[in-house]
């Protein structure tokens, strides 16, 4: 399928399963219109490149469906991960010509893409977009600062227990409910992607879930599908009370 190219899956925006967390969550029917006239969508591979970093960006987006991952590559070519895209974010920042990081489709994945010269002149004329995305924003940054917790203070089952926290609060707002009792949901990054994401080794990885596993904090079927039974537990398993600072 062309890049360029509007899959038949795609949803109309009164429809959209993001329509309550996008960018576009505050905003009226006349200004769901005058982004509907300037967006498209872009279907993207598992393990394909949206964006490479430096690239000049001519769109920001929302993710629609699938989770990518953003990275970046130091001087002596290793790669660091350095945020999860999960649906309803947003990559790309007006005012900004060029990508800071590498952004990869971790599962396949499906964008709503606004061309960016005029997505910065609708954001003048409509404060609901300028709002939500300040807000996004803001949520990035606290994310990105629990995450530097998460790296830097915590135990390999910790990292694990927070991640998997994560995943689960997103899960849990896609379908607009509170985080608690029994989650279910296919996590989105092999145990490789894991342990590169968390600073940890592949054995590391598997072990501490094997001993998730055991204890009954999680219930896992395959290598990817996840049942969390009492999602309190879990957070206590990361090092956070329930009201904790992990960012959904």
């Amino acid at each position: 399928m062309s890049l360029h190219e509007v899959p038949l899956s795609a949803p109309k925006c009164g429809d959209c399963p993001i329509r309550h967390r996008a960018v576009c969550a505050r905003c009226e029917a006349d200004e769901l219109a005058a982004l509907d006239a300037i967006k498209y969508y872009r279907s993207f591979e598992a393990g394909q490149t949206l964006i490479w970093s430096g690239d000049r960006m001519d769109f920001v987006a929302s993710v629609v469906t699938g989770v990518a991952t953003l990275t970046q590559v130091l001087e002596d070519g290793r790669t660091q991960a350095v945020g999860l895209l999960f649906p309803s974010d947003f990559v790309g920042r007006p005012g900004r010509d060029t990508a800071p990081y590498n952004v990869i489709a971790t599962t396949d994945l499906l964008m709503c893409c606004f061309r960016k010269k005029p997505f910065e002149e609708l954001m003048g004329r409509t404060p609901h977009i300028g709002q939500r995305l300040l807000e996004m924003t803001l949520d990035e940054l606290d994310a990105a600062r629990e995450w530097m917790l998460i790296l830097g203070r915590k135990t390999a089952r910790e990292k694990i227990a927070s991640l998997l926290a994560i995943v689960g609060r997103r899960e849990a707002s896609l379908h607009r409910r509170a985080p608690q009792g029994r989650i279910v949901f296919d996590l989105p990054l092999t145990r490789e992607a894991m342990a590169d994401y968390l600073g940890l080794t592949l054995e590391t990885v598997s072990r501490q879930i094997s001993a998730l596993k055991r204890d009954g904090v999680i219930e896992l079927s395959g290598k990817r599908h996840i049942t969390i039974p009492d999602f309190d537990r879990l957070m206590e398993e990361a090092g956070d009370d329930a009201d904790g600072g992990l960012v959904g």
